[in-house]
C-alpha cells in the first residue's frame, strides 16, 4: 500500500514499532483520550494502544488509502476504543475533544499544529512530539507549552521525544 518510504524489514521494526513503543514506557501515557495525528501506517497511534489499552484512541489521518488500511487493522486486532477518522487535523475539534494527549510523528509546521491542540476547540492537555533534532530549538521557542527535557530515541540518528504541557490561561496565541 506504499505507507511508508522505509523497506527494509528491521528498519520498519526499529523506526516505526520500538519508537512508538519507546515512548509507552517513557511517556506517562496509562490511560486517558489520545489523538495520534498523521496516523500514516498507524504509528505511534496503534503501538501506543496495544501497549497501553486503557487509552481511548483517535487515529487522524487525512489519505483515505491510509484511513481504510488503519479501519482494517483495527478491526483484524480487534481493538476497542479506536476511531479512525478521516481528515485533516484543523478540521477536527469536537469529534475529539477533550483530549488529554495529542501526538504526532510526522508534523511539518509546529506553529499552526500547537495552536489547534491547545485551542477551546481540542482542549489537549499534553503534546508528544517525535521530532529530529533541528527542529528543537523551533519548537522551544513557542511559549504557551511548557516543554520538558527533550527524550533521546534509542538507536536513532539524532530523533527526540519531546512532550509539553499546556500552559494555564494562554489558550490560543503560540509566542
Amino acid at each position: 500500500m506504499n505507507l511508508t518510504a522505509i523497506r527494509d524489514p528491521l528498519e520498519i521494526l526499529n523506526r516505526h514499532f520500538c519508537e512508538s513503543m519507546y515512548a509507552a514506557g517513557a511517556v506517562p501515557v496509562e490511560n486517558g483520550r489520545l489523538a495520534d495525528v498523521g496516523s500514516g501506517g498507524g504509528f505511534p497511534g496503534l503501538p501506543l494502544k496495544i501497549m497501553r489499552p486503557d487509552l481511548q484512541v483517535f487515529l487522524i489521518e487525512s489519505s483515505i488509502k491510509k484511513a481504510t488500511f488503519l479501519a482494517e487493522v483495527v478491526r483484524d486486532l480487534e481493538l476497542t476504543d479506536v476511531r479512525v477518522l478521516v481528515g485533516r487535523y484543523e478540521e477536527l475539534g469536537e469529534e475529539v475533544a477533550p483530549l488529554d494527549f495529542v501526538c504526532s510523528r510526522a508534523l511539518g509546521e509546529f506553529a499552526p499544529f500547537l495552536e489547534w491542540v491547545r485551542s477551546e476547540r481540542v482542549a489537549a492537555k499534553q503534546v508528544i512530539l517525535w521530532i529530529g533534532a533541528r527542529d528543537l530549538p523551533e519548537i522551544q521557542k513557542i511559549r504557551t507549552w511548557e516543554w520538558r527535557e527533550p527524550i533521546p530515541v534509542p538507536n536513532s540518528l539524532r530523533r527526540l521525544l519531546l512532550v509539553g504541557a499546556r500552559k494555564a490561561g494562554t489558550v490560543g496565541s503560540t509566542t
